[in-house]
């Protein structure tokens, strides 16, 4: 990171704190989980690397707005108070524990109601991988504050996730996940699961655990039930994907299993329960690999040779910033040879995943642009494209566990 790039950073967010009734307060505050995770995750690694006060503060405004805005129900639904079902009381010592609604436009599609796939995607509900978006956040503001009430909701957050959108499959077929659950949880609006999902909860699990411990949290809270239905899932599952975004969660997936096999150390991934098939390091490999075929198929698409209202800007920073975390990647590998197995094919294919480094750098200057971001493929999710470009330019407080 350049000063340059921090700089703009702080701007970035500045003008997004403005936008969403974050700071200053006025009216209704405008609250979407994905882009309040990513936002919540910059605030903080901005926190760090100027060491100004203000950005602590916004993002534990931040975190307060979004329990009290999509931990409850909307304003034009006639169920009122915490989604959980819980009392006001006990609503604001467990604000995440009924999940986060996810923060459409337009009101979830009710039990029964006919699907529309054109409108779904701008109906309310909770989305999977959205809580694990907030998970992950909630634990960089326990890293930060070293808070471990922060940890202690990401948890509760957790285990609700996992048992509402997971399901016995018929026939003794395993566990199932479904891709998108009503607010309350109560029925599954999207019954298909996520290509990723399972992937992204098993690795948020894992980083869950490792920073209880660290925190030294008592009682200890235990997720080794989750986690092994969550590897059971990702046994044989098919991680490759031609969308920037799903390469660049591949990437960002494969730093985070590195950063946890480093700071646990071999005895903490024993105490995962994970065996050799569904472990970290084989995991890891299996990653690295999706991630290099998602980068070539995108790199030879084509897509960068657009015009910019022909391409979705947060989609490609998505791989911009799990790009960025790759160098760090490939640096814990050379310097943990024994505790990655030794293994010089999985350097050799993180050294490849480097080398397209370049292509990270040129989405992220494409979209610094100010002549880019007056089209409409800007303008129309701008909120989204803006805190995602602030990650690309300064990730450290989004890619570290």
């Amino acid at each position: 990171m350049t000063d340059s790039d921090i700089a703009a950073a702080r701007e970035i967010m500045g003008e997004f704190a403005r936008l969403t009734g974050l700071d200053p307060a006025g009216g209704p505050p405008r609250r979407y989980l994905w882009t309040d995770a990513f936002a919540l995750c910059n605030y903080l690694g901005l926190f760090r690397q100027t060491k100004d006060e203000a950005f602590r503060d916004l993002a534990l405004h931040l975190v307060d707005q979004v329990h009290h805005t999509l931990g409850r129900h909307r304003d034009d639904d006639p169920r009122r108070g915490w989604i959980s079902g819980l009392d006001e009381v006990e609503g604001e010592m467990h604000p995440a524990i009924g999940g986060l609604r996810i923060g459409k436009r337009l009101p979830e599609r009710r039990r029964g109601e006919p699907a529309s796939d054109r409108l779904e995607w701008d109906q309310d509900g909770q989305y999977y991988h959205y809580l694990t978006k907030w998970m992950h956040a909630l634990n960089r503001v326990s890293r930060a504050t070293g808070d471990p009430g922060y940890i202690g909701w990401a948890i509760e957050l957790a285990k609700t996730a996992h048992t509402k959108f997971t399901y016995d499959s018929p026939g003794g077929g395993g566990k199932g996940m479904y891709w998108k659950m009503s607010i309350d949880l109560t029925y599954p609006l999207v019954p298909s699961m996520g290509q990723h999902d399972p992937l992204d909860g098993l690795v948020t699990y894992c980083e869950l655990q490792l920073a209880a411990k660290e925190l030294k949290q008592s009682p200890h809270p235990d997720l080794s039930a989750e986690i092994a239905d969550m590897a059971g899932i990702c046994r044989d599952l098919s991680l490759a994907t031609d969308d920037p975004l799903g390469t660049g969660g591949l990437l960002f997936d494969a730093s985070r299993i590195a950063q946890i096999m480093v700071r646990g150390g071999p005895g903490f991934m024993g105490d995962l329960g994970l065996d050799g098939r569904s472990g970290l390091p084989s995991l890891l490999g299996d990653v690295v690999d999706s991630a290099l075929l998602g980068l070539e198929a995108f790199a030879d698409s084509g897509s960068l040779r657009l015009p910019a209202d022909y391409r979705l800007a947060f989609r490609e920073l998505g791989l911009s910033i799990g790009l960025s975390g790759v160098g760090v990647l490939l640096h814990m590998i050379h310097e943990n040879p024994a505790l990655f197995g030794g293994d010089s094919s999985l350097q050799v294919q993180v050294e490849a995943l480097q080398s397209y480094a370049p292509l990270g750098e040129a989405i992220g200057k494409f979209w610094l642009d100010s002549r880019n971001q007056e089209a409409g493929s800007w303008t129309e999710h701008r909120e989204i494209n803006m805190v995602m470009l602030a990650t690309s330019l300064a990730p450290e407080g989004f890619l570290g566990v």
